[in-house]
């Protein structure tokens, strides 16, 4: 019996006709053919308090030469449409995957978009076909045609071939990398192949840039192309959390570097710069060992102390010359000074915050400024004012700039800490928050100004508000617990440096910016301390306090493009601009120190948390001290007073929401709904024709919800009695709103029921109240008329059978009931 194709659904194409075309040319069904391919997570959309997903479609169907090597993308479309109706989505995939080989089909045969069509054959003939051609099912290319056809693409010569045929490693769970972290192992395996030693990866803050790296070392140490493997990080919980998650697979050929020895009995070695040099050559431990016995060094976070010339980290780098050097951040750093693109080239691979937060890989985020009278308009004291500690101050105008810095408001601390137990009492006390501060000094007063806001908190467990910061045992030693979403506690964190990077914090909901930021590379890493996703524990998106304007740097251009590029001053250009030389000192001063470590700030005047001294000594710098970052034999003084009794307030605060173009706004969920409408239907007349002809209409509303539009949130701010349908009329295209409670009045001055038996006029009657009081949801839900007061009409079957005539005549009842509900639309559209 002939099948009629035009009747098949998209899904019958696909097992009656191009499963079986792919099969018949060769492809493995279980190696080579995957199904339902999620590239994407979908894009979480966030108003007041709420975040939904949007829905995101699936490749039909994948072609693989290995797991590790994506070739083809094949998408499939109903009979009834043209044969090539999915070639437009197929490319789509195909620039995720990087591949060049797109196949369309309505089950007639296919669209073949080749997009190796210009490449010179293995005879060293161009060949010249069309980009896109027709073929018929039985002409589908075999696994060895692709293949051949990807590697001259790719000129991929022979000697490669071994090592670019490696698989990833397989953990059995069915986890596969995700499209740009195959893309990062893929260009990274292929550049290290071909010969080049030098790769940089550029992967946003909670991309997966370890896991990543872990694949690459896995496929270049299994094909053994690369024998002995240094991973090099500067801070100890950076190479433990490697060590344990995703490098465990490496098992007992695994060590980390301690002791200041090299084990040549091991094959992969996890270690600090610190631990393998220091000032004095007894401590190059890294000299213990030729200079050829790494053949791969993986640098995580680059953009950090081993980018710049005159690091003694670099040393490390050079006196392993000969091995092939791969660079993680997701920062790169780009100054007269420090390049990582002049030492590693431009990355191999890129993928940003923008595009992950587009994905749904990565939380979006929304910003409440926060603008307090003082930091606007300034402070200043009177004559011969002296401060909490008897010092007379210096008489100037101080700044936001200068508060807790070299200026301490206790009322100024008092109010943010204020806002920032508000806001959490507001939406979740228990959410995971790190608030950053100038320095230890001010990340302790914001710690007790905190707890003493919170005495109910603090009684049920002490650690709700703890201070984790270098110079703190007890502090650090909480670090782990803050990051464990398992753990509830600490819940709030006050740091300055030690949390500003390699604190992978997924359930981090809130991050409070008190601090003076003006660094980008700083920034992002500051930012990225919000931007984990953990759907099992309800992280989806994160909220960014910021009571120092530091958002701002959202704005420019560098935030999510490439990385900054600064002007090299002397202190006399310093002088001659007007910049706070002091400031500017305290910069070239680190700038000189750097050679043991961590300098993340090289621009003039941009950080001005590094010099400040707490009783005692410098703050900032005994952090970054145990961190292993750097240090200053003599840190230099800058006096900082603290007063009491002056009068702080708010002047503002406002929200804005990440959208869609990557840029912040500040925008009511009504501005957002019109845009998404404006997207999905042209007018008025299209909306509600669609809606009219929607057999059920929580069907529409349903695919509204995963476009990003939140009914509750709309409700919110429009009313809660209203319909979607009125909500999306009156919001989108300002028509008169009805709540349900009218329109059901309007339904019953009709007397339309009049038509139907006293047993179905009774049941209509009852959904009618029950559309007016939560929706129509509930008339299209055929299980209410399991509960009361339907009840009373009998159990479900007699209603339908005997009140209607039976379930086809039921259906058509409710139909009718919605048009009569709706009829007012029907009769202007």
């Amino acid at each position: 019996m002939s099948v009629n194709k035009a009747k098949l659904t998209e899904t019958d194409i696909i097992t009656k006709f191009i499963m079986p075309a792919i099969k018949n040319a060769g492809w493995d069904d279980m190696t080579q053919i995957r199904q339902e391919v999620k590239l994407r997570d979908g894009k979480v959309i966030v108003r007041g308090q709420l975040g939904v997903r949007k829905t995101v479609k699936s490749a039909d169907i994948v072609l693989y030469h290995k797991p590790s090597m994506p070739l083809a993308v094949i998408e499939a479309k109903a009979n009834k449409h043209e044969v090539g109706k999915g070639m437009q989505q197929g490319l789509d995939y195909a620039r995720l995957l990087d591949v060049p080989f797109i196949f369309a089909s309505n089950g007639d045969g296919f669209i073949f978009h080749d997009k190796t069509h210009g490449v010179t054959n293995s005879l060293g003939i161009a060949e010249t076909h069309h980009l896109e051609t027709e073929i018929r099912l039985e002409d589908f290319p075999t696994p060895q045609q692709l293949w051949t056809k990807y590697c001259i693409w790719k000129g991929y010569t022979q000697a490669q071939l071994p090592i670019i045929n490696q698989e990833y490693h397989d953990d059995g769970t069915g986890k596969h990398p995700r499209y740009y972290q195959l893309q990062a192992i893929n260009k990274t395996v292929e550049a290290i192949s071909s010969g080049k030693d030098r790769v940089l990866l550029v992967m946003a803050t909670g991309t997966g840039k370890t896991y990543t790296a872990f694949q690459i070392i896995w496929r270049l140490w299994k094909s053994r192309a690369k024998k002995r493997i240094l991973f090099l990080a500067d801070r100890n919980i950076l190479v433990d959390q490697t060590r344990i998650n995703d490098f465990q697979p490496f098992g007992t050929s695994m060590t980390k570097v301690t002791g200041r020895t090299v084990d040549p009995a091991f094959e992969i070695h996890l270690a600090l710069y610190q631990a393998l040099t220091g000032p004095e050559e007894s401590q190059k431990a890294f000299k213990q060992v030729d200079p050829d016995f790494f053949d791969l060094i993986i640098i995580d976070e680059c953009h950090r102390g081993s980018a710049a010339d005159d690091s003694a980290w670099r040393e490390i780098l050079e006196y392993f010359s000969s091995a092939a050097q791969v660079g993680l951040t997701a920062t790169p750093k780009e100054t007269d000074e420090v390049s990582n693109s002049d030492y590693f080239g431009d990355p191999a691979y890129s993928y940003s915050l923008k595009e992950g937060i587009e994905d749904g890989f990565l939380a979006p985020y929304k910003v409440v400024r926060v603008d307090i009278d003082v930091d606007l308009q300034g402070w200043r004291p009177t004559k011969g004012q002296i401060d909490n500690n008897g010092e007379v101050i210096e008489d100037r105008i101080y700044n936001q700039k200068d508060f807790d810095r070299t200026m301490v408001i206790d009322e100024r601390t008092q109010l943010v800490a204020e806002t920032i137990t508000n806001y959490l009492k507001r939406t979740d006390p228990m959410a995971k928050t790190i608030v950053f501060c100038n320095d230890i000094d001010h990340a302790d007063r914001m710690r007790r100004a905190i707890a003493n806001l919170n005495p109910e908190q603090m009684a049920k467990n002490e650690k709700y508000v703890m201070k984790i910061t270098g110079d703190d045992e007890i502090g650090k030693g909480q670090l782990d617990n803050f990051i464990n979403p398992k753990k509830a506690y600490p819940v709030i964190a006050t740091t300055s440096e030690l949390m500003t990077t390699g604190v992978d914090a997924k359930t981090c909901k809130l991050v409070v910016l008190d601090q003076n930021i003006q660094s980008m590379t700083k920034f992002k890493q500051i930012i990225g301390r919000g931007t984990r996703i953990d759907d099992r524990y309800g992280k989806l998106w994160f909220t960014i306090l910021d009571f120092k304007k530091a958002t701002e740097l959202f704005a420019d251009e560098r935030f999510d493009g490439t990385p900054e590029k600064v002007i090299k001053v002397t202190p006399a250009d310093i002088e001659d601009q007007g910049i706070d030389i002091d400031a500017a000192n305290d910069d070239l001063d680190n700038g000189a120190a750097e050679n043991q470590g961590d300098h993340q700030n090289d621009e003039p005047d941009t950080n001005q948390n590094d010099t400040i001294n707490d009783p005692k000594g410098d703050a900032s710098l005994d952090e970054k001290w145990d961190e292993g970052e750097w240090t200053d034999d003599e840190p230099r003084k800058i006096n900082k007073y603290r007063v009491s009794g002056v009068t702080v307030s708010k002047v503002a605060e406002r929200v804005q929401y990440y959208d869609s173009d990557g840029k912040l706004v500040t925008e009511s969920f009504k501005d957002y709904t019109r845009k998404t409408m404006a997207k999905q239907f042209s007018s008025l007349d299209e909306f509600v024709k669609r809606w009219n002809e929607s057999d059920r209409k929580q069907a529409v509303i349903d695919e509204l919800a995963l476009e990003g539009i939140i009914w509750s949130a709309l409700e919110e701010e429009v009313g809660k009695d209203m319909d979607p349908f009125d909500m999306i009329c009156h919001v989108v295209y300002d028509q008169p709103p009805l709540t349900r409670a009218e329109r059901v009045n309007n339904v019953q001055k009709r007397n339309y029921f009049t038509k139907y038996s006293a047993t179905a006029q009774a049941v209509l009657q009852n959904l009618l109240v029950k559309y007016a009081d939560v929706g129509v949801q509930e008339i299209e839900n055929m299980q209410v008329l399991k509960v009361a007061p339907f009840t009373e009409y009998g159990n479900l079957s007699e209603i339908v059978k005997k009140g209607f005539g039976g379930k086809q005549e039921y259906e058509q009842a409710i139909s009718e009931l919605e048009a009569q509900i709706y009829q007012i639309h029907q009769q202007t559209a």
